[in-house]
């Protein structure tokens, strides 16, 4: 009996398992095919998805590198053509009886007579800038008239510019004596007025602006503005584009006001998709209605806002 039991147990021992799982091969980190799951490449169709982001982004900023570029060419050119005009002629350009003629066409204008608010640039003489002082004074001196709807006292917001990273505030002002000239001696209104209030901002006003009159150093007739590369109006416009828009009010009428000289020819100004275009050009020959807003808006009556 004890002869068959140790006979039966030395059989288990030495006969092979079938429910025992054969045992994995040991790993070798130094193997060419260790761990290879790791280091395989992405599936082709992912792979390519990568190279066409990294490419598009790529192909946008050599694209935008050479708008920048085409830019600084178009601003050296302007700049130097505006240098060489004489000081007589900005002011007078192209109308020697006339002074003023690119104000005396903006104060005629039936969208310049029956706006109610508006945002206005301070000329600077340095930087060649259209003059906008008579417009200033005809805003600011000027009574209100009952039953004259073109005369009505109008409401100016100018620009004060915050930082150098594009920030700029309009606000408002009633006499010429709320500027004081900044740093660069451009004149700007202080945020408090003479009895220590905060000026109204244009952003927290609770009616919308009919007009923004522009700078800017080169345009075309199709409405592309270059402006001198800070990208203020255009980060200020675009704000405001969406606040008018939030609170359903009618669009403002952007115009610029140009020398003939900084008039380009249609292509010659390269533009990005942060550049805001201007719906009508003012020189000294004339007005420019671009868009389809400035055309409606030259005929005679009142702006209603909505």
């Amino acid at each position: 009996m004890r002869r068959h039991v140790r006979e039966l147990v030395v059989a288990l021992m030495t006969k092979p398992l079938l429910c025992a799982s054969p045992s994995p091969p040991p790993i070798s980190l130094s193997s060419s095919n260790s761990l290879s799951f790791l280091r395989r490449p992405p599936s082709s169709s992912f792979a390519t998805m990568i190279n066409d982001n990294n490419n598009i982004k790529n192909d946008n900023s050599q694209e935008l590198e050479t708008i920048f570029k085409q830019k600084k060419l178009v601003r050296s050119r302007v700049r130097k053509a505006l240098k060489a005009m004489e000081p007589s002629l900005r002011s007078h350009e192209g109308n020697p009886i006339i002074n003023n003629a690119v104000q005396n066409l903006v104060l005629g204008a039936p969208w310049f007579k029956s706006s109610q608010r508006l945002c206005a640039y301070i000329s600077c003489s340095a930087l060649r800038e259209v003059d906008t002082s008579k417009l200033l004074s005809q805003i600011l001196e000027n009574p209100a008239q009952d039953g004259n709807v073109e005369m009505r006292k109008k409401k100016l917001y100018v620009p004060r510019v915050e930082d150098k990273n594009s920030h700029m505030r309009m606000l408002h002002i009633s006499r010429i004596d709320d500027l004081v000239a900044n740093s660069m001696d451009i004149l700007e209104p202080v945020p408090v007025d003479g009895d220590g209030n905060e000026r109204e901002d244009v952003m927290q006003a609770n009616e919308p602006v009919d007009l923004f009159l522009l700078p800017g150093l080169a345009f075309d007739r199709m409405g592309r503005r270059l402006g001198r590369g800070g990208g203020y109006y255009d980060t200020f416009i675009k704000n405001y584009q969406e606040l008018a828009k939030a609170r359903n009010w009618e669009q403002p009428l952007l115009v610029a006001l140009s020398y003939s000289t900084q008039i380009m020819d249609e292509g010659v100004i390269p533009v990005t998709q942060n550049d805001v275009p201007v719906d009508a050009l003012v020189s000294s020959t004339g007005v420019i209605p671009i868009s389809s807003a400035a055309l409606d808006r030259s005929e005679i009556g009142p702006h209603k806002s909505t």
